[in-house]
């Protein structure tokens, strides 16, 4: 029997939706023209579910019906004789279309169920779903989370207008097989897409398809997705090839996936992960749609699972490793993609961090390790050897070469040579035909994960060259027992340090096991850190913000880093 209907979370999803459709409904004659293509479809989306549903402001208001309405012509002059829409950085682009079609599709359903009063607008939307048809039926994309948003647009559109040909499509690009690992992960690794595009893209190709095989990819990465919720409500990205790897990514966006899947399966971590999710409050205007086209999710959620601490996780796919205690969350991470590919570049996982510490309000967000080698970049591990239950060794060797000359049947007399890319930069000098000279340059980082904490062992070998470790801290804090070296950066040198946030709290201690003793707060060309030749040549950085503590040195060096938490009232 159906668990009961959940009024407490009905009501809030209205109210979200009503934030947005109401100051658009008190202007319904208001121009939408400039509103992007994407923003417009949801407006409407939102606009008639607030209409549809009978926990809204707005519930048969003819305001939201003319906002609506209003939309409407500016998506349908946004719309292009191809019929995608125009606007945004990719250019008559079948995917970003497919965003817009999806709401489109969505807004029909409420529309053509909604009676005689929305003829017009169902009309309307058919017909600005119908010039869109055979352009994502026939379009290509350029990322594999792509693949699935254009699959559930074609998806929707054979829903309310069925045609074979749609279906024969989107069987044509699920033949390519899901890009989900056997660890739950899809190949961008990115928060941001699994929750905003794969999952919600996957749950509708499961329902219109009736393939169950997808419902269980999406459960899969989900249930991935619970190792990796941190303690301050968000999502770890530092494995991501998106953009989202240099920014926390909240975890309200899975809110609806966790709260179907748990609700139709009974799984409590699910439901526990939905009510986490759901914490800070309701803001998801489009939540409401979702509860009109898929009213299961209006169900009371079952009981939640409690979460079991200490827990830990390592993703073999991904080389990230995290540990969670009642004290710290710990997480470990040597999965770049930039060793093997030697280079930034969009679509890779190039955050160089390799260690993060949540202690409550004491955080320390990132861990890095710089080296002045060639101006080849930070510390990303090549590769990850797991030695025990616990500890993890993060190696990575780089090298550089100084070229020979040419032999002589490969000279040209002229000088003009052809360009040629080393690893590190370009020139016309033919480089793959010249004998190398190679340096080589090793670090190992060395991470045993405690219930408190971590130790950190780091041997930094090969030529001498200037290294810094630097720890960045979260706002909010005060580093003590460290020497201020200016603009938000301290100096850790023989002395422990302990970073205070509230009556939380973080202690590092660090020591050298071989090489110099650690630079003192008068070094500055040692004592930061440098993102390396591939931002600096665009004038670029991917460096940290926050409280920024250094310790460094001339190597080689092995250095050991202690990492210990404290929680309020732990003592």
């Amino acid at each position: 029997m159906p668990s009961p209907v959940d009024h407490e979370f009905v009501r809030a999803v209205a109210a979200a939706a009503d934030r947005l459709a109401a100051p658009l409904a008190a202007r319904p004659g208001e121009d939408a023209a400039g509103v992007p293509h994407r923003a417009l479809a949801h407006r409407v989306k939102t606009l008639l579910a607030a209409y549809r549903s009978p926990h809204s402001a707005l519930h048969g208001s003819e305001r939201a019906l003319a906002a609506a309405t209003t939309h409407l012509g500016a998506l349908r002059a946004a719309q292009t004789t191809t019929g995608l829409f125009a606007g945004g950085d990719n250019v008559q682009s079948p995917p970003d279309s497919a965003f817009t079609v999806n709401d489109v599709c969505d807004a029909h359903v409420l529309a053509a169920g909604g009676g005689p009063e929305l003829r017009d607008v169902t009309a309307a939307l058919a017909e600005i779903a119908g010039a869109a048809r055979d352009s994502l039926l026939t379009g290509g994309v350029h990322t594999p989370n792509h693949r699935w948003e254009l699959s559930a647009a074609l998806a929707r559109l054979h829903r309310s207008f069925p045609d074979g040909r749609l279906l024969d499509r989107v069987e044509e690009w699920l033949a390519e097989g899901v890009d989900i690992d056997a660890e739950g992960l899809y190949s961008e690794r990115s928060a941001n897409y699994a929750a905003h595009v794969s999952n919600p893209s996957l749950l509708v190709l499961a329902d219109v398809l009736g393939r169950a095989d997808l419902l269980d990819a999406v459960a899969r990465n989900l249930a991935t997705t619970l190792d990796l919720i941190r303690p301050d409500g968000t999502v770890e990205t530092v494995l991501s090839r998106r953009q989202d790897q240099n920014h926390p990514f909240p975890l309200a966006p899975y809110l609806p996936h966790y709260r179907l899947l748990a609700i139709r399966t009974g799984r409590g971590d699910f439901s526990r992960a939905a009510r986490q999710a759901a914490a800070g409050g309701i803001d998801d205007p489009g939540l409401l749609a979702e509860t009109l086209l898929t009213p299961d999710l209006c169900r009371v959620l079952p009981a939640p699972e409690p979460e079991a601490l200490p827990r830990a996780r390592y993703l073999t796919t991904a080389r990230l490793a995290a540990r969670a205690s009642a004290t710290a969350h710990t997480v470990v991470y040597g999965g770049s993609d930039v060793p093997e590919h030697r280079r930034i570049r969009s679509g890779l996982a190039c955050n160089p961090t390799f260690l993060r510490l949540f202690a409550g309000d004491a955080v320390l967000d990132a861990v890095r390790l710089a080296r002045g080698f060639f101006d080849l970049g930070p510390f990303r591990a090549a590769g990850v050897q797991r030695l025990g239950d616990s500890r993890y060794r993060l190696t990575e060797t780089l090298s550089a070469a100084y070229y020979q000359p040419l032999a002589p049947g490969r000279r040209h007399h002229d000088g003009a040579y052809r360009m040629a890319d080393e690893g590190r930069f370009s020139a016309a000098m033919a480089f793959p035909d010249r004998p190398r000279d190679e340096v080589s340059h090793t670090t190992g980082v060395e991470v045993d994960l405690r219930e408190d904490g971590a130790d950190l062992r780091i041997d930094i070998s090969g030529p001498r060259v200037p290294w810094c470790l630097e720890l960045t801290f979260r706002p909010g804090g005060v580093p003590e027992g460290a020497v201020p070296i200016g603009d938000g950066r301290w100096c850790l040198t023989s002395g422990p340090m302990t970073y205070r946030a509230g009556a939380d709290e973080i202690r590092v201690e660090a020591g050298v096991e071989a090489g110099e003793p650690l630079a003192g707060p008068d070094r500055g060309d040692v004592l930061r850190y440098d993102p390396g030749q591939d931002y600096t040549v665009v004038g670029g950085t991917d460096a940290t913000r926050g409280n920024r503590v250094y310790l460094g040195g001339l190597g080689p060096h092995t250095l050991t880093v202690a990492l210990r938490a404290r929680r309020t009232g732990q003592d």
